[in-house]
């Protein structure tokens, strides 16, 4: 890689940041420490990394923001640190107990915008019992930082082992609300477009009391679960279906898209299906109680939908590939190509 530079591209949830992971990182390190004894890390490269300590598992989950703007229509950068971080346990499996905070401001920043953002990550913390432990904070100098940019890292822990995505034949595939709600969004304020799209909200909330309670009960039947935030939707399955061979079929009828945002992302010519999401979870579960599993989804409050189904490939082309039904009843191929839109979470 020495004779290429980084691109916002890398930083996208696509192809690109799967080819840094796998050669500035995962190359790397050597294979026998990519996890510990009984857990695992960088050999499954999934929303969280855990460790096994007797019977229980200690679930570890981290992540950077550097949206812009910092405050949006449904939230700011403190709300959207607090809920990312807790929903990547979530998608383990794990029940968040404990946060911590990494914050970097910039030289001159507003001290009263300031404590808005910590407001509301420490708000987003309290209603869900998760203890803040500590954390660190610094200050660069005026024009390099532009803003805030806070780094988030929270533990939970399991009783049972954590979810680790390997989708299986047969899987139906759910989403548990409308997608590219936040990307929509943060794409509409950076153009300066929320008065043309006024129906545009961020979901940016926690899924510890609604989606977690679900992964719990149906533990057992759960193959995969993601949330669809860099990359989107596209990304996600792309992932799956890469990494186990198999084929996801998908109906772009029954994606969940709002008017007002499918709309929006229309007259830009934007695919859904490639913007971030921060308050949905994407899951691969088996077919016996995909049912079962959105009723109880809907019950909580959320409003799921099943998409599609993981089968074996029909043929060499259609091994690790991720093919959707289109609306005239034709079918298309879903690259994980993300939409290079910085500073998105």
């Amino acid at each position: 890689m020495e004779d290429k530079i980084i691109t916002t591209l890398h930083g996208a949830g696509g192809i690109e940041s799967w080819d840094i992971i796998e050669k500035l990182i995962r190359g790397r390190v050597p294979r026998d420490l990519w996890s510990t004894p009984g857990g695992a890390g960088l050999d499954v490269l999934d929303d969280g990394s855990y460790i096994k300590i007797g019977e229980s598992y200690i679930v570890f989950a981290s992540d950077t923001y550097t949206v812009k703007p910092l405050f949006f229509p449904g939230g700011n950068i403190g709300e959207l640190v607090a809920s990312g971080v807790l929903n990547d346990l979530v998608m383990m499996g794990a029940r968040p107990v404990a946060f911590m905070d990494n914050i970097v401001v910039e030289e001159g920043f507003a001290i009263r915008e300031l404590e808005d953002i910590v407001d509301s990550m420490v708000r987003t913390l309290v209603e869900n019992n998760v203890a803040l432990i500590g954390g660190d904070f610094k200050v660069m100098p005026r024009g390099s930082v532009d803003g805030v940019v806070i780094s988030g890292f929270a533990i939970g822990v399991s009783g049972k082992p954590p979810v680790v995505d390997a989708i299986k034949p047969g899987d139906k595939i759910i989403v548990t609300n409308y997608i590219a709600e936040h990307g929509s969004t943060i794409l509409a304020a950076q153009l300066d477009m929320l008065n043309d799209a006024p129906g545009l909200k961020s979901d940016a909330k926690p899924l510890v009391k609604t989606v977690l309670p679900v992964i719990e009960e149906y533990r057992d039947y759960i193959n995969a679960a993601r949330d669809p935030t860099r990359g989107g939707l596209a990304a996600i399955l792309n992932e799956w279906s890469r990494s186990s061979g198999l084929t996801i079929i998908i109906d772009k009828g029954k994606i969940p898209v709002r008017k007002e945002v499918a709309e929006f992302l229309e007259m830009l010519g934007v695919d859904p299906l490639t913007l971030a999401s921060e308050g949905v979870a994407v899951l691969s579960v088996r077919s016996e109680v995909a049912d079962k599993v959105v009723e109880a989804l809907r019950r909580n409050g959320e409003n799921p939908y099943i998409i599609g189904e993981v089968v074996e490939p029909k043929s060499r082309e259609l091994r690790g590939r991720v093919v959707a039904l289109t609306e005239v009843g034709g079918l298309t191929i879903i690259p994980p190509q993300a939409y290079n839109l910085p500073r998105i979470c």
